[in-house]
């Protein structure tokens, strides 16, 4: 019950913007949320038990089972991994480029680990044990070692072709961007602000989510306007728009559509991760039926079914490939590159920053520059180190609700990591740990209650 508490108290502080979309709807996400806190309690008693006397092997077997756990809400019911421990480091950036192996999992495990041997330390004599001294000093090591390996890490340089990428922040209200009477001006606002970026002579401009009023595909006037923007600046345009598998029926999409300099649509991608709640009411047909039928829940988005890899050929020997990203799909580690996003929906809150923590991660466990535009912020550039270099600000330095644009040279690297080429094989291995742990702890239990039985009946007899 306390871990459950704690997990309603943490979640609850910690996304009651997505209260500004759908009350009901973060309700029932907060209280899903807070099960995994009540699982992590109870199975930490549980060692507790198997393991009377706290020490590495203790702290271990928790930090696995932690890991696990976001690993398991990171996934089931499309999954969603936000606020993962290990997003707190984003801005200690030595301590986080173990993630170019580990991924964030690895950062979570060791905040855990450092966690349970301190407290072991502190905590007054338990039955007359008291914590060897060692433990901290193990902690210690560890600690410099991965430090060590991170201000190696960033002492690294990425040299290559650089591509100028320009990134359009509208700062669209809400409450406007699906009124017709306020399309116009939607549309005007980032036109004005891709004209006033080109003079950077930008090879790649990039508009937020759902930044085209209307269909872009479907509506003539519509997609004549922005392909003779594309033209008349002379750079690749990226615009986040609904779109529609047929021709004014059937599912529609949240989509990011790549038109050329010439004006020509050359690639399109579907989002394939859509936000609970928001975008689809989980198993929305059976359980929670009635919160989308009674609430108004969940737009009836359809995701996407393949990745997409979108293509510029500046040269013939430059053509720098990306993938996209839409909205909260950065904080899926299998999806990178640039990401396109509207957090206008959660107002002024940590929103937009709890966003951004994810694409630090993102750029770092794959040795990429990710680019977030946002159309109300936080829109920026993220180095292949998770370094923040530059941000879309106003005169007087706010990132967001502001209007605007930035630019920044891009280096597309080439080289993959670790993390790239095995994924989340640390959050596996840690999984497999703990249930391994977990079905010894079964099996050994089992067979002391076995031998008990047994003497009870021969004392009986």
């Amino acid at each position: 019950m306390t871990g459950c508490i704690t997990g309603l108290l943490f979640f609850g502080a910690t996304m009651y913007w997505v209260s500004y979309v759908a009350v009901i709807g973060a309700v029932a996400l907060v209280i899903y949320l807070a099960l995994y806190f009540g699982i992590f309690a109870v199975c930490v008693d549980a060692l507790s038990v198997q393991f009377p006397r706290p020490g590495i092997i203790h702290a271990i077997f928790i930090s696995s089972l932690w890991v696990g756990l976001e690993y398991l809400r990171s996934h089931l019911l499309t999954g969603l991994g936000w606020a993962l421990l290990g997003y707190t480091q984003w801005k200690i950036l030595p301590l986080i480029q173990i993630a170019d192996i580990t991924g964030v999992y690895g950062v979570s495990f060791l905040i855990i680990f450092a966690n349970v041997l301190i407290s072991s330390k502190i905590k007054k004599k338990i039955k007359g044990f008291r914590p060897d001294p060692r433990y901290l000093s193990f902690l210690i090591i560890i600690l410099i070692t991965t430090g060590m390996y991170g201000f190696y890490r960033m002492d690294q340089k990425f040299k290559d072709k650089t591509i100028k990428v320009s990134i359009i922040q509208g700062n669209i209200p809400q409450e406007q961007k699906w009124d017709e009477k306020y399309a116009e001006d939607i549309l005007e606002t980032h036109i004005q602000l891709t004209k006033e970026a080109a003079k950077d002579n930008p090879s790649l401009i990039i508009w937020p989510e759902t930044s085209a009023p209307g269909f872009l595909e479907k509506e003539d006037i519509l997609f004549n306007r922005i392909s003779n923007l594309a033209k008349e600046v002379n750079s690749y345009l990226l615009v986040g728009t609904p779109t529609l598998a047929g021709q004014w029926a059937g599912p529609y999409y949240n989509s990011a559509v790549l038109i050329s300099n010439e004006g020509k649509i050359l690639r399109r991608y579907d989002k394939l991760h859509l936000v609970p709640f928001g975008e689809y009411v989980p198993l929305g047909d059976s359980v929670f039926s009635f919160v989308r039928t009674r609430y108004d829940v969940g737009e009836d988005y359809t995701p996407g079914k393949e990745h997409t890899v979108f293509e510029i050929p500046l040269a013939k020997d430059a053509k720098p490939k990306f993938g996209v990203l839409i909205c909260f799909e950065d904080i899926f580690p299998d999806l990178v590159r640039i990401n396109i996003t509207n957090d206008a929906w959660f107002m002024k809150t940590a929103a937009p920053y709890q966003h951004a923590q994810s694409s630090v991660f993102r750029a770092i466990e794959n040795r990429i520059n990710l680019v977030r535009s946002a159309n109300t912020g936080y829109s920026c550039f993220i180095d292949q180190n998770g370094k923040v270099t530059g941000s879309v600000k106003d005169a007087e330095g706010e990132e967001i609700f502001v209007r605007g644009y930035a630019t920044a040279d891009i280096v597309p690297v080439k080289g993959t990591t670790f993390y790239t080429r095995y994924g989340d094989l640390f959050a596996w291995a840690c999984s497999g740990v703990f249930l391994f742990d977990l079905t010894f702890y079964f099996i050994y239990n089992y067979i002391i209650l076995r031998q008990k039985s047994g003497r009870r009946k021969r004392n009986s007899g």
